[in-house]
């Protein structure tokens, strides 16, 4: 018996019309597609045309009226050459996005070790550490807000020991980001279950045959649990840096989501404020559109790193 394609082919003269396959392919594929449909509508219309949109609107000097006036590159020259606070900014997400994913990454891999334990009433603890991560990110900024604030709780311990401190006040950037990085510390639950995932993917005859050569609980870390859960923490790494150098939580705890003298200013933010405190629509495209670029820079070296350093075989 024939297939189709035979058919059509005999039907058409040695040709296939083009009107028979595609109806051909929407009857195999119909159900598929129309399940990804509603998925392909909202990313066409709350992803690709915002981003189209913002690319045009960043070679214009567009403020929200109907009126727009063509600059070309003179948004993205007035970035690098004019605008004053745009290298603190960059300063201060690169300050905080290189320093702050090590800190979780580390902090959350080691308490997924310590919580993977098979011992009594470890699960106890396991949602004792993941409970700060189902507060909302506003009600914790709030929180920690009071919490850092000059009569909260911190500064009364402090001031037992005759210190103080101004925390997210305070007008020099270490301090003032160092005291997310503290704040992130209570959020550590959230990787510490995508590491507990990747440690149950891990096969015990691994652990055991290392155990028959010798290996001790901290041998069996750094040559089993470690090589074995590299993917996912290159996973981690990736994600975790975009969505640090994306970061927007300052608008929460900070005044303007600059703090004292910019030490909080985020390029997030930056882009928010110019956008929609400063209704400058086009240099705020303009610096989304850096931003993006900048991501994707640092996620190139991240995959170059990942394929000349690390040497282990995904299956």
């Amino acid at each position: 018996m024939q297939n189709d394609r035979t058919l059509l082919i005999e039907r058409h003269g040695g040709r296939t019309s083009k009107r028979e396959c595609v109806k051909r392919f929407w009857r195999r594929n119909r159900a598929g597609w129309m399940f990804v449909l509603p998925l392909v509508i909202g990313l066409g219309i709350f992803t690709v045309y915002p981003m189209v949109q913002s690319f045009i609107w960043s070679f214009y000097n567009y403020t929200g009226s109907r009126l727009y006036y063509r600059v070309g590159l003179g948004n993205y020259i007035a970035i690098f050459t004019a605008d004053t606070t745009f290298w603190r900014v960059l300063g201060n997400t690169a300050f905080y996005a290189f320093v702050s994913v090590p800190l979780v990454l580390v902090a959350s891999y080691l308490l997924a070790v310590l919580v993977n334990q098979k011992i009594k009433g470890v699960g106890v603890f396991r949602v004792l550490y993941y409970l700060p991560v189902v507060i909302p990110g506003v009600v914790s900024g709030l929180l920690w807000k009071d919490i850092f604030s000059f009569n909260g709780l911190f500064n009364q311990l402090l001031g037992k020991a005759g210190l103080h401190s101004k925390f997210f006040d305070s007008p020099d950037p270490v301090v003032a980001i160092g005291s997310i990085f503290l704040m992130n510390l209570f959020g550590v639950g959230g990787g510490m279950i995508l590491w507990l995932s990747a440690f149950k993917a891990i096969p015990s005859q691994l652990y055991e045959a290392a155990k028959i050569d010798g290996a001790g609980r901290v041998q069996q870390f750094f040559h089993v649990t470690i090589p074995m859960s590299m993917p996912m923490i290159f996973f981690n790494v990736i994600t975790m840096l975009i969505g640090t150098l994306q970061y927007n939580g300052t608008m929460v705890f900070a005044a303007g989501g600059k703090g004292e003298e910019n030490a909080l200013y985020m390029f997030a933010v930056k882009i928010y404020n110019e956008a929609f405190v400063s209704s400058k629509y086009g240099y705020a495209s303009a610096l989304s559109w850096v931003l993006l670029l900048f991501v994707g820079m640092v996620t190139a070296v991240m995959f170059y790193i990942r394929k000349k350093v690390f040497t282990w075989e995904e299956s």
